[in-house]
């Protein structure tokens, strides 16, 4: 038997950090997480951010930890996080400022903006990429608007992992997957779209050459190496983007997949970009992943409405828990009112059970009230959610898309996954719950030669962990539902 490799792999959600190490034998792969850490915004005056210095502080705490349980020998570390949030270096590669939230109330506005500049549909069909205000470039447009002195004194721009993985190793690099989030790649090429850059009135200086998943990046500094225990450890840049991580991990004989978390992923993977009327007029996205693959997708407001509104009942001194909220959402009444997890109102922290009241109140249906209807109004809406971008997905592809896959923290929640599959109609396949760190892991693999191909890799994930499979129930009940809330949702083509 070939001796056991570990890795480190970090994942940073918008919720929570998490490090595993993965221990590779040869044939199978065996995670065990050894910490977590909570990621929470900071909102200073009237902006919010993301605490850099600290989230930079625990990844070093989690190296520490596989070290001391591991021992110092470690075959590598990967680090994955969010998209489209970003950090700028000066002159002397040092931080200007705490990177911005892509929550922060200052991309109000800034898609009309973009658009009196490139018209949306020239926009769409440079970059493919779905419109939403919290997008990398419509970021940069608002600083650039208000002439934000950090824009005016930065050299260099770096996605929030790359910051992570410069302060580790010393050196600065740009990874292709979490780039590929910030609407300013040129699908065609797979670059930086110097003509778009340039008509937004940013300084294409700030995009620097990008390297692909699974490139070693380089060790960690001396000063890393001494204050982790580490040794002689390879960082290397994994699938950086979240999402391309996770989808690293699914098989294509899933045909569909929904990444579900914080976020929602409803996509499928493919070899080539799909830009076209329909993926514009229903708003899809082409984002890059592994080994030259595209994820053709639409984000979804995921679990983010129930995250929300479980902290608003904390604070109101009731600390449920998310297995209780599960509960209650089961045994209440279905179908007592429809929302849109996608409008406009649920984006921004806050009182999510009151914008949901809001929603209801506004749309003249009935108001849930207690715990387990509200909770049951979010499960249903992501579920008929789901159906409606699935259901576009098919028609772009021109295709039936025969079964799903939900992967990620969101395929633990059984009652979503059953929703999903009566909503939809199809097999739904729950698992591995840790797709994006596994994904994480293959990449590593493959970057220390371990596994040969993306497909082996898969392959050997199919036989370590073995997944739940939903059947359709109760499908006629949701088929009623479903014009009920296309009629809610309307047409809208941005969101």
């Amino acid at each position: 038997m070939a001796k056991t490799a570990n890795y480190v792999a970090i994942d940073i959600g918008a919720e929570t950090g998490r490090c595993f190490v993965g221990s590779y034998d040869g044939e199978h792969l065996a995670l065990k997480e050894i910490y977590r850490f909570p990621n929470r915004p900071v909102r200073l005056i009237n902006r919010l951010h993301w605490d850099a210095l600290y989230l930079y502080s625990e990844i070093k705490t989690g190296i520490s930890r596989a070290v001391k349980e591991y021992g110092p020998d470690l075959a590598g570390f990967g680090l994955d996080t969010w998209g489209v949030d970003f950090a700028l270096l000066d002159r002397q590669d040092e931080l200007v400022g705490n990177p911005y939230h892509y929550r922060d109330n200052q991309t109000e506005g800034m898609l009309s903006e973009a658009f009196h500049i490139l018209p949306q549909e020239e926009l769409y069909r440079i970059t493919g990429i779905q419109f939403m205000r919290l997008n990398t470039l419509y970021q940069l447009l608002a600083m650039k608007m208000r002439r934000a002195p950090q824009l005016e004194v930065a050299k260099t721009l770096l996605m929030v992992p790359d910051l992570f993985n410069y302060w580790l190793t010393g050196r600065i690099t740009c990874e292709y997957t979490n780039a590929s989030t910030t609407q300013m790649l040129d699908a065609s090429t797979r670059h930086w779209s110097g003509p778009l850059i340039e008509r937004m009135g940013l300084p294409v200086g700030l995009f620097i050459e990008m390297i692909q998943p699974g490139s070693v990046v380089g060790n960690l500094l001396p000063e890393v190496a001494e204050e982790t225990g580490a040794r002689g450890l390879p960082v290397i840049a994994v699938a950086t983007h979240d999402n391309a991580s996770a989808v690293a991990s699914v098989s294509r004989t899933s045909h569909c997949y929904i990444s579900s978390g914080t976020w929602s992923v409803v996509g499928a993977e493919l070899d080539e970009p799909v830009i076209n009327d329909k993926s514009y007029a229903s708003n899809f996205t082409n984002e890059g992943g592994v080994c030259g693959t595209i994820s053709l997708f639409k984000n979804v407001t995921g679990l983010w409405l129930l995250q929300e509104s479980r902290r608003t009942w904390i604070a109101q001194g009731n600390p449920i828990s998310y297995d209780e909220i599960c509960q209650l959402a089961m045994v209440a009444p279905a179908f007592t009112a429809l929302i849109d997890p996608d409008a406009p109102e649920f984006l921004t922290p806050g009182n999510m059970i009151a914008r949901i009241q809001g929603y209801c109140r506004g749309t003249g249906q009935v108001v849930p009230e207690s715990y387990g209807n509200i909770s049951r109004v979010i499960f249903e809406g992501l579920a008929l959610k789901y159906r409606w971008v699935f259901t576009k997905l098919e028609e772009i592809m021109g295709r039936r898309l025969d079964t799903v896959q939900i992967i990620g923290g969101g395929s633990q929640n059984l009652l979503l996954n059953q929703f999903v599959a009566n909503a939809l109609n199809r097999p739904v396949i729950a698992g591995p719950v840790e797709a994006t760190t596994l994904g994480n892991l293959l990449m590593q693999l493959l970057a220390t030669e371990q596994i040969a191909s993306l497909e082996e890799g898969r392959a050997m994930l199919k036989t370590s962990f073995k997944p739940v499979v939903y059947t359709p129930q109760e499908t006629a009940v949701w088929d009623e539902a479903y014009p009920r809330f296309e009629k809610l949702i309307g047409s809208v083509l941005i969101g």
